[in-house]
């Protein structure tokens, strides 16, 4: 039997799923002036990138200097290493600060001290993310077991915050209320597997020797889908907490 999981994770980019452009057109619809955004926690820059035509300048930051060197190149984008807890801007020079699928890593009240102090008046700070991935009936019902009973107890605990929608962390600014929006894509077999191998919980659960989780859901699934070949649609709700410094 095919072990959909043992591809490897050299294409670790390549299965992330994209904002939307609606997402940057809307945070710098709401921001005070398009001068400069700050994108927190920036990973390969899938979110500071959708933000660049929308803004004069636009920083890129993350702890790790290897996501920095992967960053994708855009225009009017610049990236930089540097830590949430330590933004590198000058005192109130920022218009737009965002944190894509990165706050909960965070030491939450030393980065809200640091957008208050880099963040000019009336700016926006976002913290996004996207909920738990949706496919069609009866693959969804397959895969909402394997998420929440399978291979649940392998998440950090961390990630009980993304799945609320970060609807339980302290947020002490003006909030108001983001339109919904959503990530939809059409995938093959491969491209959904490929995603969930880029999940830490799968990783532990392999560390764990439990592959057999991973492989026992695969046939599962690969038997559902059909054609590995046909393109199925694929979600995730994108929740925000937004509010002004």
């Amino acid at each position: 039997m095919r072990n959909w999981f043992d591809q490897g994770g050299r294409a670790y980019a390549r299965f992330r799923p994209e904002y939307p452009p609606r997402l940057a057109e809307y945070l710098a619809s709401v921001a005070p002036d398009t001068r400069l955004a700050v994108d927190v926690g920036c990973g390969n820059g899938q979110l500071t990138q959708l933000l660049a035509p929308h803004f004069d300048s636009v920083i890129g930051l993350d702890p790790s200097a290897d996501q920095i060197d992967n960053a994708h190149p855009a225009d009017r984008v610049s990236y930089q290493c540097a830590p949430a807890e330590q933004l590198p801007q000058a005192d109130h020079s920022v218009s737009l600060i965002t944190a894509a699928q990165a706050a909960h890593w965070f030491d939450l009240p030393k980065f809200y001290s640091e957008v208050r102090r880099a963040g000019m008046a009336g700016g926006v700070l976002a913290l996004i993310s996207y909920g738990v991935l949706e496919l069609e009936p009866p693959l969804n019902e397959r895969f909402q077991r394997f998420y929440r009973d399978e291979i649940g107890p392998y998440w950090p605990p961390e990630r009980k915050l993304v799945d609320s929608g970060y609807a339980t962390i302290d947020f002490p600014f003006e909030e108001f209320k983001a339109p919904a929006m959503e990530i939809r894509l059409a995938w093959s077999l491969a491209e959904f597997l490929g995603y969930l191998i880029t999940w830490s919980a799968v990783r532990s659960a392999r560390e764990a020797g439990r592959e057999d989780i991973l492989v026992e859901f695969a046939s599962d699934i690969e038997k559902l889908w059909g054609d590995e070949h046909l393109k199925r649609p694929v979600s995730w709700p994108i929740n925000m907490r937004i509010g002004r410094f």
